[in-house]
Formats: structure tokens, sequence, C-alpha cells
């Protein structure tokens, strides 16, 4: 049998890499946290 080569990439992480997942995240979460939040505030009104 031939072993397979790791075609995986390493496991360690780069801080590069963690903070472009960080800013990836903060952009995506905070409209979606305000859209929810709107939402939340405008179905509020409907049961006033």
């Amino acid at each position: 049998m031939n072993p397979q080569p790791n075609s995986y990439p390493s496991t360690s992480e780069e801080p590069s890499s963690t903070l472009s997942v960080a800013l990836a995240w903060l952009f995506v979460g905070i409209p979606l946290a305000w859209g929810v939040s709107q939402t939340f505030i405008k179905a509020l009104a409907l049961f006033n």
C-alpha cells in the first residue's frame, strides 16, 4: 500500500488567520444582531 500524503493544511493556526476569522464573524455578526433586534422590536409592536 502506498500511503497518501496529507493534503490537509497544518493544524497550527497563524495569528493572522485567527484575526481574519474574528473580523469575518464581526462583519457578519453585527448586522445580523441588528436585524434580529429590529425584528424583535417590530414584533413586540404587533402585540401591543
